[in-house]
C-alpha cells in the first residue's frame, strides 16, 4: 500500500519533475527567439551561446564582415543598446586585425560575443600565445602615426581588458558596460 500524496502535491508529477518541465519549456521558448544566424559561409562555423554566439573563423574579408554584422545584431537581440552594440564591433574588428597582424593570414580564430547580466563580453582566441599584444611608442593623436593607436582606444572602449591563456593559445577578453 502506498502514502497518499502530501496536502496540494499533483498525483501525477513531483515537484522535481514540474520544475524540470518548466526549464524544457522555458529553454524551447528561447531557442524559438534566438537570432538567426549565418548558415553557410566558407571559413566560418557560428553556434549560439547563452544570449550570444560563437564563431570559429578562417581569418579573411568574408569572415570578418559577418563576424562583424553578426555581432550587432545578436546583441541588439539580446538587450544590448546600439551604443554597447558598436563599441563591440569595433572590438571585434581591432582585435581580429591584430590577430592577423601577429599571425598571418587564414588564421584560425574563435570569437565568442554575448551579453551578461551588466555587460558585453567580446573575446577573441587566437593560436600565438607567445606573442602578447605591445604599445606603440606613437603618441594616439599624432599625426603621423599610421597604426599603433588600438590598444588605447581599446583601454578607453573595455577599461580592464585583459589577456588569458586559452585551449587555442590566447585569448583577449573585454567587457563593455551595457
Amino acid at each position: 500500500m502506498t502514502s497518499p500524496a502530501p496536502p496540494g502535491a499533483r498525483a501525477d508529477s513531483s515537484p522535481d519533475m514540474d520544475d524540470m518541465l518548466r526549464r524544457a519549456r522555458m529553454d524551447d521558448q528561447r531557442r524559438s527567439q534566438r537570432p538567426a544566424l549565418p548558415a553557410c559561409v566558407p571559413g566560418l562555423y557560428v553556434q549560439h551561446r547563452d544570449r550570444g554566439f560563437v564563431a570559429h573563423i578562417t581569418a579573411s574579408e568574408s569572415t570578418f564582415s559577418t563576424v562583424r554584422a553578426l555581432t550587432v545584431s545578436v546583441l541588439k537581440a539580446y538587450g544590448a543598446g546600439q551604443a554597447a552594440a558598436d563599441t563591440a564591433e569595433w572590438l571585434v574588428s581591432e582585435l581580429l586585425g591584430n590577430a592577423v597582424r601577429a599571425c598571418g593570414d587564414h588564421v584560425p580564430l574563435v570569437v565568442e560575443v554575448y551579453v551578461t547580466g551588466r555587460s558585453v563580453q567580446v573575446n577573441v582566441h587566437d593560436p600565438a600565445a607567445d606573442l602578447l599584444p605591445r604599445r606603440s611608442a606613437v603618441a594616439m593623436d599624432s599625426d603621423n602615426a599610421e597604426s599603433g593607436r588600438g590598444l588605447g582606444l581599446l583601454d578607453m572602449l573595455a577599461p580592464g581588458w585583459d589577456i588569458a591563456p586559452s585551449p587555442v593559445g590566447k585569448q583577449i577578453r573585454c567587457h563593455i558596460a551595457k
